[in-house]
């Protein structure tokens, strides 16, 4: 059982950070032209939320696989 709580943890963090990464890149190109920098702002688009949410989950999976 632990090693499906490990697994499931692992791929849900590499989903997570890949879906992160598309999605940033989106909001980036809709909001600035290809030669401005992005501001810090850009994390707390409502957006990325659901992206924190994979992320924790499947950091939650692999804290409990590792610890049974």
């Amino acid at each position: 059982m632990e090693w499906i709580l490990g697994f499931t943890g692992i791929v849900l963090l590499l989903v997570g950070l890949v879906g992160q990464a598309f999605e940033m890149r989106k909001i980036r190109l809709a909001t600035y032209k290809d030669e401005e920098l992005a501001s810090a702002n850009i994390f707390m688009n409502k957006k990325n939320f659901k992206w924190y949410a994979i992320l924790g989950i499947g950091i939650i999976f692999w804290y409990v696989a590792e610890r049974m």
